[in-house]
């Protein structure tokens, strides 16, 4: 399990995780590392929180709330944020399910994926600085958002087929028991309670009916997932999170 953590925080972020602390671990061993998504999510949300603490009272609510969001972008080396371009770009393009395909694996930033990428930090800026101004904590806030993210995306995964031949989304998509799915969204619930007791339990119901709904959308658009769709789903439903408990 410790080894599972590491390993799947190392490829889930850009923290510097000595190679020795998941040796011995083959790729295909991954998809049993989802369960500790929520806590990758924790560590990640809580380090995002913490840059807002010690900012804020320097330098105020927005220019804090910037830095909360850079920092978390940060810690993921942009991966999330990424797949979420990569997604626009290829679903509202318009195009035939293999050319979405196609232009998704374009490294290429298109039209809609900087929209995506405009309209969803700014809307963390956003609604991180209203959450701030009416009293929140933000270190058990961002750390409720990312685990919620992080926990919901596993609906992308079960029972769903991996719309490519190969990619690194293969790795879990499809992949993920029933066992593991349901110990993945238990641990993400717990978690949020924990933190904002109903407040983030509802929050976190919130974003797994988004994520819920993302994934039906597009299964029917591109015919199954990929690990773009993740990303995208971990990025809208840290948003949802957040958008909820307002």
């Amino acid at each position: 399990m410790i080894r599972l953590f590491w390993a799947t925080l190392s490829f889930m972020s850009r923290l510097p995780v000595p190679q020795r602390w998941s040796r011995g671990l083959e790729i295909e061993q991954y998809v049993r590392g989802i369960i500790t998504f929520p806590f990758i999510g924790l560590l990640l949300g809580g380090l995002s929180g913490t840059v807002f603490f010690l900012i804020q009272p320097g330098g105020g609510l927005p220019i804090a709330a910037f830095a909360c969001v850079l920092a978390l972008a940060l810690l993921t080396g942009g991966l999330h944020l990424d797949g979420l371009a990569d997604t626009c770009d290829g679903v509202f393009s318009a195009r035939s399910r293999e050319r979405m395909l196609e232009i998704m694996r374009d490294s290429r930033l298109g039209t809609h994926g900087g929209l995506a990428l405009i309209f969803i930090l700014l809307g963390k800026v956003l609604v991180i600085s209203e959450l701030a101004l009416r009293g929140h904590g933000m270190i058990p806030v961002m750390a409720g958002a990312c685990v919620a993210g992080r926990s919901a995306v596993v609906l992308m995964m079960y029972r769903q087929r991996y719309a490519r031949e190969q990619g690194m989304g293969n790795l879990f998509i499809g992949k993920v028991t029933s066992r593991q799915a349901l110990i993945t969204l238990a641990f993400g619930l717990a978690l949020c309670f924990a933190l904002l007791r109903l407040h983030g339990l509802l929050a976190m119901l919130a974003a797994m009916v988004m994520v819920w709904a993302l994934s039906c959308a597009l299964r029917k658009t591109l015919g199954g997932q990929t690990g773009d769709t993740l990303g995208a789903a971990i990025e809208l439903g840290e948003l949802i999170f957040l958008l909820a408990l307002l």
